[in-house]
């Protein structure tokens, strides 16, 4: 056992910049794939909004944690050697997919009957109504709960350590291992998580108030 000491939480504050890493790699994944499952749940085709109905189901009503368990161990298991960072960024990658594309669902929806119809009447198919009329709109809509929806991704990237990649939930275990003192390592921790987190959240609460109508 050794004191707590400045090597000791340099460890744990330099493995912020994992968890930012972690983060970006999965938002933008995440909103990459999610928004190819909004346009298909909104999408013409019946079998197209069966599919990613079907996704969103298997993402959002199961546990994150399986999901990172049968990402890690399911490349051992056909033969791949994924590195955790891998692992994680692809399970979180999926699992921000179905929830981003169901929250943008509901933006394209929210969006008025009349502006459909109004960008029908011109005479636009339906990609062409989606990029020039109802995503601008919708996407006024999205800015708040994603950013939401980022608070939630950035405090779940804890469960990567799970798998033994060192972001910042994985440092303080290392550390606490050796001192011994969790709730001096643990408690600074918690305090990393809520400086990321808050400013996130007020923003989130910020422009909710400011995007969170539409006009009628």
């Amino acid at each position: 056992m050794r004191a707590f000491g400045i090597n000791e939480a340099t460890f744990i504050v330099m493995a912020v910049r994992w968890t930012l890493l972690l983060s970006a790699l999965a938002f933008t994944g995440g909103g990459i794939g999610g928004l190819l499952v909004a346009l298909a749940r909104t999408a013409p085709p019946a079998w197209l909004r069966r599919i990613a109905g079907g996704y969103i189901q298997v993402f959002q009503g199961t546990p994150l944690l399986m999901q990172l368990f049968l990402v890690f161990f399911g490349a051992n298991l056909f033969g791949g050697d994924l590195a955790p960072l891998t692992s994680a960024a692809i399970a979180l990658t999926l699992n921000a997919a179905a929830f981003l594309g169901e929250i943008w669902r509901g933006c394209i929806q929210a969006i008025p009957t009349g502006q459909w119809e109004a960008a029908t009447a011109l005479g636009l198919r339906h990609l062409s109504r989606m990029r020039y009329v109802i995503l601008p709109q919708a996407g006024k809509l999205a800015i708040a709960p994603t950013v939401g929806f980022l608070v939630l991704l950035l405090k779940s990237t804890s469960l990567a350590s799970i798998i033994g990649f060192v972001e910042v939930t994985r440092a303080g275990q290392i550390i606490n291992n050796v001192t011994f003192q969790p709730f001096l390592v643990f408690g600074i921790v918690a305090a990393i998580y809520f400086v990321l987190c808050w400013p996130l959240s007020l923003l989130s609460q910020q422009l909710e108030r400011r995007f969170g109508t539409v006009a009628r």
